[in-house]
């Protein structure tokens, strides 16, 4: 087997003069994999190339593929995904991975911006205070879930859990999902590669593509999305998203 030429236009667009040391120690595998990811799956060509690297950064942050994602970070840049895109990227992933993951990816962001010439910090993104973060974060959520639901979620909580509906609303929506730099409908798509990229998330990504048809985001289009994570994450993640989208978005 030898790499397409398809495969070989489309990795030196996203790598120019990037020579791979695993093509060198593991030919077979990488002609393989690089006549797949870089060939075949593009063809199913739904997401323009920004988005296709933002969502598969965001799932790389999920799997916690440093690695991976510092490489195909250097091609979001070369395909026009901005320094704030990409921040705002590691900054939606603390509340739906947790700081404690992210925090590496953080810190790679950084050397890599840094490296390229990027002045750091970049302008702040944030739309709340803590004064209006609960207000605007619940407005927020509403936006992308329904506000009937936000107000059934407050209502069918536990008394000892609602300092969690508050929380959801305040941090993650207000403090995060609120801020500036990437639109509602994008940050649905990032979230649902995140939850699908985790595992053991079911009911979250079930949550979330009933959270991207109400933004707007299609069937096609959160197809779209898993296709192009199937060959970062494997085949039992991807299998199961595709799964959550057939019971929600049924058309």
């Amino acid at each position: 087997m030898a790499i397409s030429e398809r495969a070989r236009k489309n990795h030196e667009e996203l790598f120019p003069g990037h020579t791979s040391q695993l093509a060198v120690t593991d030919p077979e595998l990488i002609e393989i994999f690089d006549n797949f990811a870089f060939d075949e799956v593009l063809q199913h060509g739904g997401l323009e190339p920004r988005l296709r690297l933002m969502v598969q950064l965001a799932s790389m942050i999920a799997c916690q593929a440093l690695r991976e994602y510092r490489v195909m970070l250097g091609a979001a840049l070369i395909v026009g995904v901005t320094p704030v895109e990409v921040k705002e990227i590691v900054y939606q992933a603390v509340p739906y991975v947790g700081m404690a993951k992210v925090y590496d990816f953080l810190h790679a962001t950084n050397e890599v911006l840094s490296e390229s010439g990027i002045k750091l910090p970049l302008p702040g993104q944030a739309t709340t205070t803590p004064e209006t973060r609960l207000e605007k974060g619940r407005e927020v959520q509403g936006q992308i879930i329904g506000a009937d639901r936000v107000d059934k979620l407050y209502a069918s909580a536990a008394h000892d859990q609602m300092h969690i509906q508050r929380y959801l609303s305040a941090n993650c929506f207000g403090d995060h999902v609120s801020r500036g730099g990437i639109d509602i409908p994008t940050r649905e798509l990032l979230t649902l590669s995140m939850l699908v990229s985790l595992g053991g998330c079911d009911a979250q990504v079930k949550g979330h593509v009933s959270a991207n048809l109400h933004v707007g985001n299609g069937r096609a289009r959160m197809i779209d999305v898993v296709t192009q994570l199937v060959p970062f994450i494997g085949y039992p993640r991807a299998l199961n998203g595709l799964r959550a989208i057939d019971e929600v978005a049924t058309s």
